[in-house]
């Protein structure tokens, strides 16, 4: 016999689970008992269920491993919502088991009293977390427990991947089941199929079509890494070779200096990028779900004169009103590269020369980001600081960002050597995101260091990591853009509303704090950055530094963020949507439209 608290955590360490992310509680008691005595595993014990969810996500997008998180009933699972929602959109698994009280006082017990609360500190967490995990349920037979743990870790990590939750009240937790009499779990159930004979079918006929193209591009996107692929993507990249461009999250699949490799579009991408993608006559995504954040709100323009073809696992993706494909591709992007790769036979395509020489001028001679954006000499340039960071960061490293300005300033201008990994989360895109996953990251990579870049607005809703990061001694080197408040927010403020500001910076209602007197309290070692003067060398001290360090970088309040997409008023006073290709700042229109190979549309 054995207890099914037990039974779980025993189960999960079989799977390959080597830390879980737990805040105790009375309601996971028995729970948090069996995971501390579990040989191979480790509890990290954060300060808030949001950081150990968002810990779990940074854990797995660092390894490749799942993370389990443990919280109690009640608020120690809504206050995970957050990072249940960043890994639901990103695609990114961990398994979740929270306690719950004892089932005779669940509102499940008595359905037809339709009651908010029967227990203590109750609430029906299944249905809430439901809709945006792929499995939820409330665990009410002992026996039924390796059935519902086995079809959680598989459809965690089988098809799109995301999170999925088990609850687990008090008695069943306690409750003592034999082995033997545990339901089995099939995985047949919940198997995916593919159509193998029309995924054939569609690779060769994109081999002809880039065979025959002029102009043909690639964007690589997420996932490709998610389905285990992004070696034999870069062995595909050498044998079509045809531009490649990154996704939102799949800016890591290649190298800066990879002769092929030639931008980020999106709306806060780079113009060649952008420009690239929307001259294009063949664009094929693979593991990239283009959101309207990577083609932009005038999405009817994007890449308007290609022939559109996208890889994607989730066919309901393929099937956006905001899309107009013309030969979706319902497949996991590993198994259609390799597809691809099997079709090719070892053979290389000739290089489009006239176009690849195209895309290089692109390159070379629009605006690049640090001419976009002037520089205050009191301060220092966000975009300068993420250039020179890159650049001296050795190829191993891992980098987490936050969002807002960190995001911006960051990957519109980040020079990444082979073998460098950095993320974000960018579908949910909360603040509060960095801190906690890079600290999930760190423990996936054994404690090596890893870079954080944040914001002071965004860190302070996870400000309590930073006990968490003291306490383990985390080789994390944290670097805080001090724009005094929400930068971000207050460009937009000055674009649509003339300057009216509310809820961006101290003058408007929003505190600032001493960052580094904080972080000196929880026992950190800190450094400030207040101008560009020996920035390097300011810099490749933070980084020399043993244990966790966070730095003050000193950016000025008012700093633009530039390009980026924008919008304009037209006839009546209705916004007009840009099309990628058209960035904020607008470049001359005759030196605009000498760049561009397609027709422009009228408004650009």
């Amino acid at each position: 016999m054995i207890k099914v608290s037990d039974f779980i955590a025993e189960r999960l360490r079989a799977y390959g689970i080597r830390h879980v992310f737990m805040i105790t509680g009375g309601g996971a008691m028995h729970l948090n008992d069996s995971f501390g005595r579990c040989p191979g595993i480790e509890v990290i014990c954060p300060h808030h269920e949001q950081g150990a969810a968002i810990a779990a996500e940074g854990y797995y997008r660092a390894s490749g491993n799942l993370a389990a998180v443990n919280v109690t009933s009640g608020p120690g699972g809504t206050n995970t919502l957050t990072g249940v929602i960043g890994q639901w959109l990103d695609s990114i698994p961990a398994i979740y088991v929270s306690g719950q009280v004892r089932q005779e006082t669940t509102i499940a017990f008595c359905p037809e009293l339709k009651l908010r609360q029967l227990g203590d500190q109750e609430i029906n967490i299944v249905d809430i977390v439901r809709p945006v995990t792929k499995y939820a349920v409330m665990v009410r037979d002992p026996r039924k427990i390796g059935y519902h743990l086995d079809k959680a870790l598989y459809l965690a990590t089988h098809g799109r991947p995301g999170p999925v939750w088990l609850d687990i009240p008090l008695d069943v937790q306690a409750a003592q089941v034999s082995e033997s009499d545990l339901l089995p779990y099939d995985p047949r159930e919940d198997e995916i199929r593919f159509d193998p004979e029309r995924i054939r079918a569609q690779a060769a006929e994109l081999l002809d079509r880039i065979r025959s193209a002029q102009r043909p591009v690639i964007l690589a996107g997420h996932g490709i890494r998610l389905a285990g692929a992004a070696d034999p993507f870069l062995e595909l990249v050498e044998a079509l070779q045809v531009p490649i461009l990154t996704a939102i999250c799949g800016h890591d699949l290649i190298w800066s200096d990879h002769p092929l490799y030639f931008g980020r579009p999106g709306i806060v991408g780079d113009r060649a990028g952008n420009m690239v993608i929307q001259n294009s006559d063949l664009m094929l995504a693979i593991g990239a779900r283009l959101g309207v954040r990577q083609i932009s709100y005038n999405y009817d323009a994007f890449a308007r004169g290609a022939f559109r073809a996208m890889v994607d696992i989730d066919p309901a993706e393929l099937k956006k009103p905001t899309l107009r494909l013309h030969l979706p591709i319902h497949a996991d992007a590993g198994m259609f590269i390799r597809e691809m790769l099997r079709q090719l036979g070892g053979a290389r395509l000739a290089p489009k020369e006239e176009w690849l020489k195209w895309c290089r001028e692109r390159r070379q001679t629009l605006p690049g980001i640090l001419d976009d954006n002037p520089r205050n000499p009191r301060y220092v340039n966000s975009y300068s600081f993420a250039d020179t960071l890159f650049r001296l960061l050795e190829p191993d490293s891992l980098v987490v960002t936050g969002n807002g300005s960190a995001y911006t300033g960051t990957y519109q201008v980040m020079h990444l050597k082979k073998g460098m990994r950095v993320f974000t989360n960018q579908a949910c895109a909360s603040m509060g995101y960095g801190l906690p996953a890079a600290m999930g990251a760190c423990f996936a990579r054994g404690r090596k260091p890893v870079v954080c870049i944040t914001g002071d607005g965004s860190v302070q809703m996870n400000i309590q990591e930073l006990q968490t990061v003291s306490f383990h001694r985390l080789p994390l080197k944290i670097f805080i853009l001090n724009n005094r408040g929400f930068h971000a927010i207050r460009l937009t403020q000055d674009t649509y509303f003339e300057g009216r500001h509310v809820g961006s910076g101290p003058e408007y209602g929003v505190g600032v704090w001493n960052i580094c007197k904080i972080a000196e309290a929880y026992g950190l070692s800190t450094a400030r950055i207040e101008n560009e003067d020996s920035l390097g060398e300011k810099i490749r001290e933070v980084l020399s530094r043993p244990g966790p360090v966070l730095c003050e970088i000193m950016m000025d309040p008012d700093q633009t963020l530039f390009p980026k997409l924008s919008s304009v008023v037209g006839p009546g006073g209705k916004m007009i949507s840009k099309p990628l290709e058209d960035m904020f700042p607008f470049l001359d229109r005759e030196r605009f439209r000498s760049a561009m190979i397609i027709d422009p549309l009228e408004e650009s």
